[in-house]
């Protein structure tokens, strides 16, 4: 009898890591205001204290809108920061060049 090894592999949502950042993803791609805003927080966020997500979160918290629209908070643990911030630094390369 051989050996078997089963490789599973990882759950994602239409590509994301999960559906909580499939859905901040969303969001952020298809809202004006949430669109213009990352790019903001590329453009303005300082790299020794805070990732580009990071300060979009702290503005969401400042306009008091702390989730999407379909109820997903902004800095729920479940979020991949490196895939949105991923997001956020491409589309703030798009709009640039």
């Amino acid at each position: 009898m051989k050996n078997q090894t089963t490789t599973t592999q990882p759950q994602t949502y239409n590509g994301w890591a999960n559906y909580e950042t499939w859905n901040v993803s969303l969001w952020i791609q298809n809202q004006p205001f949430l669109y213009n805003t990352a790019v903001a927080c590329v453009e303005y966020h300082n790299p020794t204290d805070e990732t580009p997500y990071q300060k979009f979160i702290r503005n969401m918290h400042n306009v008091e809108q702390f989730t999407t629209n379909d109820g997903v908070s902004w800095d729920d643990e479940l979020i991949n920061h490196d895939e949105i911030n991923e997001m956020m630094f491409d589309h703030h390369k798009e709009e640039i060049n």
